[in-house]
């Protein structure tokens, strides 16, 4: 059998050594730092300033960004002022959830009347919908705020103000053809494409809305740290572009959120087991680890527990959420890995083939449909294809409900669109998608999939991508250098972690440890060694000896004492050039290495003794021996031959 290793393709960004010095002289920089800046688009002294103080750039008001600020703040403030009732309509996910609560939060301290409600996931889905207009009608509310929803709900709009309510529209989503005749909107798809606010997602829309209430109101004052406490939490959850004022106010509200005042952050944070001294020390990491915490009851729980524990100041209650929010995310965890587990089973047992069909179309009973995303995406992180799942309705085997993510050259809402007429329900964007359909569509549904992905895809790019940031040597790697690249946080969407990699590394030591990851020992030439890390890679226990590796640095604090560590994200074997492929098998209990030569055409398998066994594809005739000149004539169509060349064969992929 060949050894079993992740299969990828890797993208090593080019390198531009005249623009690198350039840049690293303007800007003081090391050239490794100026070249991770080149590559995320930060080309210039002057991108590069801002990149890295993003306070120092002069921010425009938003009053002269968004066309309806002024008018959604006048409404607010009539509206508190007359004591009219003011309800919120939220979402259930992460962002929804702190955008809610950053509201209500906001306008208690402005003194309203406030309160709101949130759609069920199970029955009623996303958005705003008649029930809840017409329980605010009834309760004599007189103006909604969506957050995180609205923008495409033209029938629930339109009867809240036939009803006689005036609505302020907060979204983030894209825009439908016709806008909804609300009140007022507010949503960065409405400005220019080169607005610093263009990034936001719903809570970044709700905070400016709930600022600048609270400066026309003369009453700012202690309420910003906690407001600013909320939109990083909910920026960070709803994984936003970390461009703009996103990265500009993220990174000040990771900074404090440390030392945030809220009750509810601080007993998130102890129930996440997070110390005084990682507060002090990864303070850009704790809103990394609250956000699945958060996201996890918007999948799986009820809502309303991350809204008390937002909105609260009783610390008892806070702890009592907190402990909800932990359970729940133990449970989100092991219905990941359930369902994870069970997809794989099915792809690779039954088999499905999703090569011939460029497409992952799975379908089961009894997966959850809050986590299922959270599966997609692993299947494309694993076999690099686009990945539709779904689950059948509780209430309704006759539909199917469904989430589906993409790969880099895929539009995952593009290949909705195409099917649209299959489908109930359906939104996204290029990344993600959602989606609904009668059970007995799914058999059209997989096959226009595969339609549309045949005139998109080739079959070489089946492979999950590793982009590769630049080479980097052991010796180089020290607390200095992490220091250095931490200080370009935060990271995220639109400014992702840099990716190292080293070619033909040894490894030393490795093994499973926990559910299904891999601990190594890693040695570049001159036995440089460091400690690695490969997350849910057990499977692949244990790797070749020999590897070029891609990674990213870890800080690993213990018992007072730093070190630099590393997360594997892709391995190969070691390349010599693209002209020759490589890999190792084992066959009949012994190991072989085995290598394609493309220009020649040609297969060399080499066994333990150091014997060389050479054909041309498709020649009967082969050579045998420890070198050309020593090499006898084989008949490679003998069995013993033919066997092994065809074991080769599977473990080249050729």
């Amino acid at each position: 059998m060949p050894y079993k290793y992740p299969i990828q393709r890797w993208y090593i960004a080019a390198t531009n050594s005249e623009k690198i010095e350039g840049l690293a002289r303007e800007m003081g920089l090391s050239s490794l730092l100026a070249t991770i800046l080149i590559n995320r688009g930060i080309d210039t002294p002057e991108l590069a300033k801002t990149y890295i103080d993003p306070e120092a750039d002069t921010l425009p008001s938003p009053l002269g960004e968004f066309p309806d600020l002024e008018k959604s703040v006048n409404l607010l403030v009539k509206a508190i002022a007359r004591g009219d009732k003011i309800a919120i309509c939220g979402d259930y996910d992460a962002d929804g959830m702190t955008s809610t609560s950053l509201l209500l939060r906001a306008l208690r301290h402005l003194g309203a009347r406030v309160n709101h409600a949130i759609p069920s996931r199970m029955k009623e889905g996303y958005g705003i919908n008649q029930r809840i207009v017409e329980e605010f009608a009834e309760s004599g509310v007189g103006l909604i705020l969506t957050v995180d929803n609205g923008i495409s709900a033209h029938e629930p709009i339109a009867l809240a103000i036939e009803l006689g309510l005036k609505v302020i529209i907060t979204d983030h989503h894209d825009l439908p053809p016709i806008l909804p005749n609300a009140s007022a909107i507010l949503n960065p798809k409405l400005l220019t494409p080169n607005s610093l606010y263009q990034g936001l997602a719903g809570v970044g829309v709700a905070y400016i809305l709930a600022v600048t209430t609270a400066q026309k109101m003369g009453k700012l004052q202690g309420l910003t740290e906690s407001l600013l406490s909320l939109f990083t939490l909910g920026t960070i959850a709803d994984l936003a572009p970390l461009i703009g004022v996103n990265r500009r106010w993220l990174k000040r509200g990771l900074r404090k959120l440390p030392k945030s005042q809220l009750v509810g952050i601080q007993s998130l944070m102890q129930i996440a087991g997070i110390s005084e001294e990682q507060k002090q020390l990864q303070p850009d990491d704790i809103g990394f680890k609250l956000g699945p915490r958060i996201n996890a009851i918007g999948r799986i729980g009820d809502p309303q527990i991350v809204i008390e524990l937002l909105t609260t100041d009783d610390a008892g209650i806070a702890l009592e959420r907190a402990m909800q929010c932990e359970q729940i995310n133990r449970t989100r965890q092991e219905l990941c890995e359930k369902i994870e587990e069970e997809a794989i089973k099915l792809v690779e047992e039954t088999p499905i083939l999703w090569q011939k069909d460029r497409v992952l179309v799975l379908v089961e009973k009894d997966w959850h449909h809050g986590v299922i995303g959270i599966v997609a995406s692993r299947l494309v992180e694993r076999y690099g294809v686009p990945v539709f799942i779904g689950t059948y309705e509780e209430e309704d085997a006759g539909k199917i409900r469904g989430s589906a993510r993409g790969i880099e050259e895929f539009h995952v809402f593009e290949a909705l669109q195409f099917c649209q007429d299959l489908l109930g329900k359906f939104g996204g964007h290029k990344m993600a998608g959602g989606f609904s359909l009668p059970t007995a569509n799914l058999l059209a549904f997989k096959q226009r999939l595969s339609q549309f992905s045949h005139k998109i895809l080739q079959i070489e790019q089946l492979k999950p991508l590793i982009k590769v940031d630049t080479i980097l040597d052991f010796k180089q790697i020290n607390l200095q250098l992490f220091q250095q690249i931490d200080s370009l946080q935060p990271w995220g969407i639109g400014n992702e972690l840099p990716v190292f990699w080293t070619p033909n590394v040894r490894v030393v030591e490795q093994k499973t440890i926990g559910k299904n990851h891999l601990k190594l020992l890693l040695a570049q030439r001159d036995d440089t060694r460091i400690k690695a890390l490969a997350w849910r890679w057990g499977e692949y226990c244990p790797l070749p000896t020999r590897l070029d590796i891609a990674y990213k640095l870890k800080e690993n604090t213990w018992n007072g004492n730093t070190t630099i560590e590393i997360e594997l994200v892709g391995v190969r074997l070691p390349q010599e050039n693209d002209n020759i492929k490589k890999a190792i098998f084992m066959h009949a209990d012994k190991m072989y290495q085995c290598s394609f030569w493309v220009d020649l055409n040609e297969i060399r398998i080499k066994n333990e003794q150091g014997d060389i066994l050479v054909v041309q594809k498709g020649q009967r005739i082969g050579l045998l021996g420890k070198n050309r000149q020593q090499a006898r004539e084989v008949n490679v169509t003998e069995p013993r031959f033919y066997t092994l060349i065809k074991v080769a064969i599977k473990a080249l992929a050729i």
